[in-house]
C-alpha cells in the first residue's frame, strides 16, 4: 500500500467528523502544511501521529484502527520500486505503489500500448525516444523497472486489466521490426482470463472527448475510493473524488463500447501484419 491511500483515509475521517486541518495539525504538534502533506500522500507516517489522529477523529473501533495503522506501516517501508527513485518523477513513485496495491486498472492509451503491455523490445525503442540524452544504462534500468511492473499481471492475486488501446497507437510501430512480436503478445495476454483488450478504430464515427491516457484504478479493500490517475508531460493528476471518478468513468465506459470488441480486437491483431 501507498502513501496516498492512507492520506485518503485520514482526510476522509477528517472531513466527517467536521475538524480542520489546523486543529489536527496542532493535536499532534505540527502544522495544517504537514495535515495537508500527509494527506495528499507527500510525507511518511509516525505511528504516534496517526494513532492520535485517529483518536481526534472519533475512531475508536479497534479493528479499524489496527487496519489503518498496519497500511500506514506498510506505506512507509522501502519496496522494490525505490531502486529506481532517482529514475521517477515525484508523482511517479506515487503511481507505481498505486499499481501495485490495485485489484482493477482501467486505461485507455491514445497514442502507444500500455506499459504493462509492451513487450521489451518495444518498451526499450520507446524509452529511448522519451530520454534521448540518458545512458544506455539508465535506458536499461527504466525497461527493467516496466518489466518489473508487469508481473503483477501473471502473478497471484493478478489485478483484473481492461484496456483500451487507440489504433493509432499500433500504426506507431509499423516499420519497427519488434511489431510482429508485440502483437503476437498482446494476443496471448489478451487470451487471459483477467485481461481485457480492445482497439479503438481512428475512424469509430463518433469524437472520444478525453485527451491524452486516462487510467482509473480500484482496490479490494471497498472503503477506499477508485483514484484517476491523469500523466501530463511533467506532472500527473490523482483524483478520488466522487465527481470526478464518476465524470471520468462514464467518459471510460464510452470508450469501452465505441471500441472493438474483446473477440474483435483479437481477430483484428492477427490481421494487423497482413495490412501492412
Amino acid at each position: 500500500m501507498v502513501p496516498i491511500l492512507v492520506g485518503t483515509q485520514l482526510r476522509q475521517l477528517r472531513k466527517a467528523s467536521g475538524i480542520t486541518a489546523e486543529v489536527a495539525g496542532h493535536a499532534i504538534r505540527a502544522s495544517q502544511t504537514k495535515i495537508s502533506r500527509m494527506e495528499h500522500g507527500r510525507v511518511g507516517f509516525k505511528a504516534r501521529e496517526v494513532a492520535n489522529l485517529l483518536t481526534l477523529y472519533g475512531v475508536t473501533d479497534q479493528r479499524q484502527r489496527q487496519k489503518l495503522l498496519a497500511l500506514a506501516r506498510q506505506a512507509n517501508a522501502a519496496d522494490w520500486a525505490h531502486h529506481y527513485s532517482d529514475l521517477l518523477p515525484s508523482w511517479g513513485a506515487t503511481y507505481l505503489g498505486l499499481e501495485q496495491a490495485s485489484s482493477v486498472i482501467r486505461t485507455y492509451q491514445p497514442q502507444l500500448v500500455p506499459d504493462l503491455l509492451q513487450t521489451e523490445d518495444v518498451a526499450r525503442v520507446l524509452q529511448a525516444l522519451r530520454h534521448p540524452s540518458e545512458s544506455v544504462l539508465d535506458i536499461e534500468r527504466r525497461v527493467a523497472l516496466q518489466m518489473t511492473r508487469q508481473e503483477i499481471l501473471t502473478g497471484s492475486g493478478a489485478p483484473r486489466l481492461w484496456a483500451v488501446i487507440d489504433q493509432t497507437a499500433l500504426w506507431r510501430l509499423i516499420g519497427y521490426s519488434v511489431l510482429r512480436e508485440q502483437l503476437r503478445h498482446l494476443i496471448t495476454m489478451a487470451e487471459l482470463p483477467h485481461i481485457k483488450l480492445q482497439v479503438l478504430p481512428v475512424y469509430s464515427g463518433e469524437y472520444v472527448a478525453l485527451s491524452g491516457s486516462l487510467t482509473i484504478l480500484r482496490f479490494a479493500d471497498p472503503e477506499l475510493p477508485d483514484v484517476v490517475y491523469r500523466q501530463q508531460q511533467t506532472t500527473a493528476l490523482y483524483l478520488d473524488r466522487d465527481e470526478d471518478v464518476q465524470h471520468y468513468r462514464a467518459l471510460m465506459d464510452h470508450v469501452f463500447v465505441l471500441a472493438k470488441s474483446p473477440k474483435e480486437t483479437i481477430n483484428y491483431l492477427e490481421r494487423v501484419p497482413r495490412e501492412f
